[in-house]
This record gives C-alpha cells, structure tokens and sequence, in this order.
C-alpha cells in the first residue's frame, strides 16, 4: 500500500514532462551533511525505514568510516548496498560492485568532487579512473545502479562478496556460497562482525555476462570476488538491481521481483515522491538556509529503523531461525539513542509505523528470550547499557497505539527487567538496591540510573494495564539512583558492596568500556546527573534542594564548569561546560530549566545548541547522529517541545526556533505552533493525546543566546 501511494505520489510530482515543483521539499534536502567528521551519515540514496542504502564506500574499516563514507576521502572502492547511518561502530557494507572500463583486481577509483551529487533517493558520481558515471537509487527492498560508461564495447562490473564494513582486522565471513548466472550473480553469506548474521543476495544486470572470472582469494578471503564482462552497446549504459534478504536466495529473487515493474527513473521518482510526502508533515515557516537544515534533519530521522522482512513476510530472528511475519518487521534500532526522541517523533510524524516497531521489539523478545538492546539486520549487538526498548513501548501505548498485544509486551518487559543478563544484573541491584562497582565489570553508576528508565516505563505500562502490583513493585525500584546520589557534591558517585563510596572520585572524568574502571557510560558525573529526569524530573529536583536549587545546578553544568577536551570518543563533542550534545545523556537536559523559574535560559540554550551544533556543510552534525536521534532531537527543537520524559506520553514545552511550524500526518493535526512575540503562559508540559487534540499551540519566541557568544565560553543570558 505504501509503495502504490508513493508511485501515485510519484506520478503527481515527478511525471513525464512534470518539473520538480521549486520548492518541493525534498530539494532542501542536502544528503552530504553529516558526513565529514563524526556525523557518519552517507550520501547515497534510502527509502523511508527501507531495507536498502546503496552508497558509495571509500573504506572498509575503521571508525571514520562507519557508514563507509567520509566527505574528504579521495577514492571509491565501489558500492555497496546496506549501511547504518550515523552509528559509531561500522556493520553492513554488503555485495559491493564497481564498474569500470578495464578489468583489474583493484577496482578503486578516484572521482571528482564536482561531479557528485546527491538527493533524496538519489546519488551520482564520475569515476575518473574507471571511466564510468555512476547513478544509484532505491525501492523498499532492491537497491538500483545505472553506469553509464565513456566508451562502447566491453566493460567490467567487481562483484566483492568478501567486502564489508568492518571493525579493524576482523575476519568478517563464516561461510559464503555465490555462482554466476546468466545475467548476474546470487549467493548467501553468513557474517560475523558486529553481530553475526545472514545475507542472501541477488544481483541482476539488465545484460547477459559476456566473461566471468573469479579472482584468486587474497589472504584472508573466505568470500569469492567476480569480475563480470558485459557489451554494451552505443547507449553505453548498463543497469543493476540488487536484492538481498535476511533469509535466503529464494527470499532475495522474492524481493527483486516484488519491485521489477520499474525502471530506473520510475524507481527515483517513487522515491523522491515517498520522501516528499514524510517530509511534507511538517512544514516551517524559515528563511532557506534554515529549512535546509532542519529538512535534511527530518530525512536523517527517517531512514532508520530498516525493514528486514522479505516481500512475503519472512525474516530471521536474532536465533538464526526463519519465521513468518503478520506484518512489516524492522531491525537498526540503536535503542539507546533513539528512545529518546526519535521514537517520540515517529508518533508524530510516522505514526502509521510506529505498532510496526513495537511489534518488531516483541518478534524479536520471542526470538532471543528479551527485548532488544541494539539491533541491526536482525541481529543483537548487545551494545550499550539499560533496557531502552521499555520506553519506546511504554511511549506508544501512552500515545494510545494499540495495534500490538499488551499482555504479550508485558510479559517480554517483565523478563527483560528480571532475568539476568551480561549487562542487566537483576539479583545484584535487588540485593543491594544500586550496582555496588566492586559487584559488577563497569559502568555501575551509570547502569544503575538507566535501570531506572525501564523500571519506570515497566510501572507506567503495568499501571496502565491494572496491574497495580507490578506497578509498585517496579516503581519502587525505579528509585535506586537515589541510594548513588553523594550527599556531599550532591552527584551520581559509586559506591562499593560495602556501602563507601569510591574514592578518589573525579566528577569530571569521563569513563567507558574503553578505560575502565569507571562507574559512567561514554560520560562522566555531572552529565549522568540528570539521567532520572528522564523518568522522575520532579523527584531529582526535590532532591537536589527544590527549583532555586536545581537551576542552580544546571548553571553550574553549563557555564561553570570546563569543557571537556581531547576525549572525543567518548562522545564529549559540542560542549557548553559539561553538557556534551554529542552524546545522548546530554540531550534532554537544556529542557530541564522549564521546572525552574527561569524557562527562558533553557530555551535560549536550545537555540544556540541548535544553530552552533547544526550547519548546511558537510560537517554539520557534530557527533554521530546515531541513527537519527541527534537529527530528531533538533525538529523537536525547532518545534518548541521535547519528550524529555519519554516513557509518559508527554513534551515538554520551550520555544520554537521559527515562526510557524504545522504537523499534519495520519491521525495527528493538522495542529500549528507558532511563536508569540508577546509573552505566553505555558505549562511545563502537554500530554500527547491534549497535543494532537489541538489545532493550534502558541508559544513564546526563542530568545537569542548573547551577541558575540562562542561555543566554549557562552555564558548564561539575562532573563
């Protein structure tokens, strides 16, 4: 249904003879910000929560290249058809080609920079060294190459299974089988890497294979590499479709003829088509410059979560075992990072998929014995800390979706809050009523407050359901980070099985897997401070001494204390004092100064984060987006709310950052905040339910930050 919709669409923007309208959304849409730097986002092309992204790889390991592209690299090595966008650790990369007028065993080339080009749904380079002008697009499930090359005759296609986004100098291939065909080239992997999983693929050529030749493995290669000749006649174009599954080769041809009725440019123009009508359910009032930004967030927030089930429902499960779908299924989910704002946006904007993601979070509980942690192609990577699918299904159900069963979700919440896990201690925080550091291998501090988040949102979903008893017994435990808070520096601090509290402690130090022993997650005291006010905001401010307090802390987070310096992997990028807007557990604490009386320097904060911290460059998003969560987190910001509390169906109001914004999606508006000059009463937060009950929001303008203010000495502004 959504392909047929999207067609139509397709049909009415993007028609034979039909201009693109000049200010179609889509073409403020610039797909290259984000990939210089950290951001590790790619150019190339994507469908709403697809399963595809073709893109360019310059690498093929290595943290820059987590998404196997980096503005400033010199060469392509060739085109792969999947990636995660924005994450910091490098998976996917599958079933790379690479064109070319000569048949080498490096196929890489150089390109000039003048000659890529990219939108949504479309991507397109020259490479000089090849000879060839590439073109990729995508459909749901089948990615699409057109070469086009500088001369007729015989040209050459790399076909490298061994290929893949990789950590360094890991061996990512258990098994591979591939063949030749007659017009391509299918076969099935099993990888490790990340996670391990299976990828079938077919890959056909709108040509028939004049020559084929496998190339000696190298040292190492576990997967075959084909060089495939083709004559192409004086149109000098070859075409590609690639299909891949989680399954196997049967599911893959499946998905390459679910989408086989449509040429190239049929295929572009759906996509352009499908990513005007998401981008169109929010629509701003902003000079250009602006919109360009906040679009281009917008698409970033949409990519993920990928769709992983075949055209006729299949997909495999974190155990390695086929099973048969009800409906869509979707995997990249970086949970840790998404629960917080870009779950709460898909209630907004895409809100027609959003008991597709709940119901995948429950598949994949019945699959593993748990709910999801961080998922990618179906498998878990079991990486990071807490149980954030919790929220994302409490968040939904308070929202009032209830396209998934309740009972089945409160079971899978219960056990994933229990059972004992390698990260998910049960037993040790029921015994001790924290982490003691000396109990558990790290991050005891941190994981004890994010413990909190899913016993809050496990007590808020029960509660709802009338299971009042297990509310109780939850919420009680909700309220462990208490027993961590230092009664002297008034911080979140660890503590031993003895009760001492760790000495010497550096509240400013930032730990991580990465140098342990330390008690926090990619961050260090002052920044997990606030990680209650996720789910108890009021209770953290009572305990750090009432509202004077409380803003008093947070001015002292922010412009009186030292940034950070030289721990960008930790994710201590775009500081203001302590507040790091490159890592998650920062993102949600600008809003907190709406529980104080003084609304206006946390509003005036949201706005300088979001014009220092998002650029229309190359290298404006600072920090990995991770999957989208740094790109949802600014349209809330220029909407003037913030699920700060994310498990309670609430926002918290601000200011938004241009004059008029209108939401207007299946089941929600049209609603239009718009911003008042003159002063306006608001209350701390709304309900999402009284939200989209609305027509109409005002709310006060934005204030600016202080004239002259740079990002590492910006001082409070005056109320």
């Amino acid at each position: 249904m959504r392909s047929t919709l999207a067609f139509i669409i397709g049909c009415i923007f993007l028609g034979v003879g039909a201009p693109v309208a000049a200010q179609s959304l889509t073409s403020f849409v610039n797909p290259f910000i984000g990939t210089d730097g950290s951001g590790h986002t790619f150019p190339g092309p994507a469908r709403p929560f697809g399963m595809v992204q073709p893109g360019p790889d310059n690498a093929d390991r290595g943290w820059d290249y987590t998404s196997g592209y980096q503005y400033r690299a010199p060469r392509i090595l060739g085109f792969s058809q999947t990636r995660a966008s924005g994450t910091g650790i490098p998976e996917l990369g599958d079933v790379l080609l690479q064109p070319g007028l000569e048949p080498r065993e490096d196929m890489a080339s150089t390109y000039d920079k003048t000659t890529e080009s990219a939108r949504p749904g479309y991507y397109a380079v020259e490479l000089a060294d090849n000879g060839v002008r590439v073109e990729l697009t995508t459909g749901e499930r089948v990615a699409r190459h057109r070469y086009t090359f500088a001369r007729p005759g015989r040209v050459w296609v790399l076909v490298d299974l061994q290929h893949g986004l990789n950590f360094m100098d890991r061996q990512p291939v258990l098994s591979s089988e591939a063949r030749v065909t007659g017009n391509g080239v299918e076969g099935v992997s099993r990888r490790r890497n990340w996670t391990t999983r299976t990828v079938a693929f077919v890959v056909e050529f709108d040509r028939p294979v004049a020559e084929a030749r496998r190339l000696a493995p190298r040292a190492g290669d576990l997967a075959d590499r084909y060089l495939l000749g083709f004559d192409v006649g004086d149109d000098r174009t070859l075409e590609a479709r690639a299909a891949l599954s989680t399954t196997d080769v049967a599911g893959a041809r499946r998905n390459l003829e679910s989408e086989q009725d449509r040429s190239f440019n049929q295929t572009a123009a759906e996509a352009d088509a499908a990513w005007e009508a998401m981008l169109s359910r929010i629509r701003i009032e902003a000079p250009d410059s602006q919109k360009r930004i906040f679009y281009s967030a917008l698409y970033r927030a949409l990519i993920h979560p990928s769709l992983i089930t075949d055209a006729d429902g299949r997909w495999r499960g974190p155990d390695g075992e086929i099973r048969q779908a009800d409906g869509p299924r979707y995997s990249t989910l970086s949970l840790w990072d998404t629960f917080r704002a870009s779950h709460p946006l898909f209630t907004l904007v895409a809100p027609e998929w959003v008991d597709d993601f709940v119901n995948s979070l429950l598949d994949h509980a019945d699959a593993a014995g748990r709910l999801p942690m961080w998922t990618i192609w179906g498998g878990e990577t079991g990486t990071m800390i807490g149980e954030p699918a919790l929220p994302v299904i409490a968040d939904a159900w308070a929202k009032g979706f209830r396209g998934f069963d309740p009972d089945r979700a409160l079971d899978a919440m219960i056990r994933t809050q229990t059972e004992d896990h390698h990260l998910s201690e049960w037993s040790i925080l029921d015994r001790y009523g924290y982490l003691p550091f000396d109990r558990v291998e790290g991050e005891a501090v941190s994981r004890t407050l994010e413990a909190g988040i899913g016993d809050d949102a496990l007590a808020r979903f029960a509660r709802a359901r009338g299971r009042d008893e297990i509310a109780d017994r939850f919420a009680a435990r909700s309220r462990s980070w208490r027993a961590l808070i230092d009664p002297e520096t008034r911080l979140p601090r660890g503590r031993n099985s003895e009760g001492h509290w760790r000495t010497p402690f550096d509240p400013l130090k930032p730990t991580s897997p990465l140098n342990n022993p330390g008690d926090y997650t990619e961050a260090n005291a002052w920044q997990y401070l606030w990680t209650p006010a996720l789910f108890d905001a009021e209770g953290l401010r009572d305990t750090l001494g009432g509202p004077a307090a409380f803003a008093e802390k947070l001015d002292t987070f922010f412009f009186g204390l030292p940034p950070t310096e030289g721990a960008a992997f930790l994710g201590q990028e775009a500081m203001i004092g302590q507040y790091a807007h490159g890592n998650e557990p920062s993102h949600h604490v600008a809003w907190l100064y709406a529980l104080t009386d003084r609304p206006g320097t946390g509003q005036a904060l949201v706005r300088h984060i979001a014009e220092s911290f998002y650029l229309d460059q190359p290298d404006g998003v600072i920090g990995n987006d991770d999957a989208g969560q740094m790109s949802a987190w600014y349209v809330f910001a220029t909407l003037g709310l913030y699920p700060a509390e994310p498990s309670s169906g609430r926002y918290v109001l601000g200011a938004p950052l241009v004059e008029q914004a209108v939401i207007d999606a299946p089941g929600v508006g049209p609603l239009t905040i718009r911003c008042e000059t003159t002063p306006v009463a608001t209350p701390y937060d709304i309900a999402h339910e009284d939200l989209i009950a609305r027509r109409a929001l005002a709310l006060p303008c934005s204030p600016p930050p202080r004239e002259g203010a740079v990002t590492s000495s910006w001082h409070r502004p005056s109320q």
